[in-house]
C-alpha cells in the first residue's frame, strides 16, 4: 500500500500548478498502483527482461524465465537463476546482454551487495539509485521506476523518460520536448509529489497526437 494519500497529492499539485491542474481535471483521479514483486531482485529482473521489448514479447520471456524457478522452491530468486544453465536462460529468450545482466544481478544479490526491500525502504532515493545502478544493465531510469512503482516513493521525477517529457510538452502546448534539465527545473514546484505529477504526464502522453517532437526550450 502507498504510504501517502493520492488525494492529498492531487490537491497539492492543483494548487502548485494550474497547468497540471487542468490536466488532472481532464484525466480524473490518480489510480497509481504498486507492483507486488516479492523482492528487489524480482523487480529488477523484470526490469532487465522488459527493457527494449514490447510488453507482450517481454511478458512471454519473463514467464519462461520464471518457469525455471519452481514455486515449490520459492519461485523467482537469485539463487535459482545462478543454478540455471546459460542454455536454459538463452532458451527462455534472453539475449546475451540480458543474460549477463541477470547473472550480475543474481550474484550481487546473493553476495549481499544489494539492499533488501526492508533495507531499501530505509534509504533515501539517491542512496537507492547509487546502490542499484552498480548492477549491469540497470540505469537510473530503471531504479526510478522501482522507487515509484514498487517502493511507492511519492517524489520521483524521471526527467529522462520520453513519455513524461512528451506529456509535459502536450500539457503545456509546447511544439518540442523539454530537455531533462528544463523539466527538472519546472517540476520543482510539484515537490513533494512529483511521482503523481509524472503519472499524470504519462496520461497526457497517451492523449497527445502521434507526431514527432524534438528537444526544445521551455519558455
Amino acid at each position: 500500500m502507498l504510504g501517502w494519500d493520492p488525494a492529498v497529492a492531487v490537491a497539492h499539485l492543483r494548487a502548485a500548478d494550474p497547468v497540471l491542474g487542468r490536466l488532472i481535471e481532464s484525466v480524473g483521479p490518480c489510480t497509481l498502483e504498486l507492483l507486488e514483486t516479492p523482492s528487489i531482485f524480482a523487480a529488477l529482473a523484470r526490469s532487465i527482461i522488459f527493457q527494449q521489448l514490447t510488453g507482450k514479447a517481454a511478458g512471454m520471456i519473463f514467464g519462461r524465465v520464471t518457469a525455471l524457478c519452481p514455486t515449490e522452491r520459492g519461485g523467482l530468486s537469485a539463487e535459482l537463476i545462478l543454478e540455471a544453465s546459460d542454455d536454459d536462460l538463452r532458451g527462455a529468450g534472453l539475449s546475451r546482454q540480458k543474460l549477463l545482466a541477470l547473472r550480475d544481478l543474481a550474484r550481487r544479490t546473493v553476495d549481499g551487495e544489494l539492499p533488501t526491500l526492508d533495507e531499501a525502504h530505509a534509504l533515501d532515493n539517491e542512496a537507492v539509485i547509487k546502490r542499484l545502478t552498480q548492477v549491469r544493465g540497470i540505469g537510473r531510469w530503471s531504479v526510478e521506476m522501482l522507487l515509484m512503482f514498487r517502493l511507492g516513493r511519492p517524489d520521483v521525477l524521471p526527467v529522462d523518460d520520453y513519455g513524461v517529457r512528451k506529456g509535459f510538452a502536450h500539457a503545456l502546448g509546447l511544439p518540442d520536448l523539454p530537455t531533462p534539465k528544463e523539466l527538472a527545473a519546472y517540476g520543482a514546484r510539484w515537490a513533494p509529489y512529483r511521482t503523481v505529477a509524472s503519472w499524470y504526464l504519462w496520461r497526457a502522453a497517451e492523449l497527445a497526437p502521434r507526431q514527432t517532437t524534438k528537444p526544445g526550450a521551455v519558455g
